[in-house]
């Protein structure tokens, strides 16, 4: 006889706009960490790095919050995959950074209410904060240039 562990019990795993909502972030979060490893090689002011590889930290913790409470939902591994381009300048990847980090807070808000799993909302809800406080960083670089 095989038994399969869930951490969770059936309902949250039968929950398929929470299971596509992680699926989302994690591809989401692990294409942000490709982009900003990018942007930080563009910058030429330390200070500038310094912030985007602190804020690509927080981008792979949230990657490894969101990738966890997949997995002990699903009991599958998820192998994430870059869903964007990497712009060639500085300036455009601040640009682009900067949508992508507003359009992701709508996102993860959305995808807080949308879920009654708890451990789901807290991690959507304060990823989304984060995410607010990049965009205000590449906001502030962008209006610098």
């Amino acid at each position: 006889m095989h038994y399969s562990y869930y951490p969770y019990p059936a309902p949250y795993r039968e929950d398929p706009v929470l299971i596509r909502n992680l699926e989302k972030a994690i591809n989401g979060e692990f294409s942000a960490i490709q982009c900003y490893r990018k942007l930080a090689e563009l910058t030429h002011r330390d200070e500038v790095r310094k912030q985007i590889e602190e804020i690509r930290r927080d981008e792979m913790r949230h990657l490894r919050e969101f990738s966890t409470l997949y997995g002990a939902i699903t009991g599958k591994h998820i192998m994430p995959k870059q869903t964007e381009e990497c712009p060639d300048t500085f300036t455009r990847g601040l640009n682009a950074a900067f949508k992508d980090e507003q359009e992701t807070v709508d996102f993860y808000l959305r995808a807080a209410e949308e879920t009654s799993n708890l451990k789901a909302k807290g991690i959507f809800t304060r990823a989304a904060r984060d995410e607010q406080h990049h965009a205000v960083w590449f906001l502030y670089y962008l209006m610098e240039r």
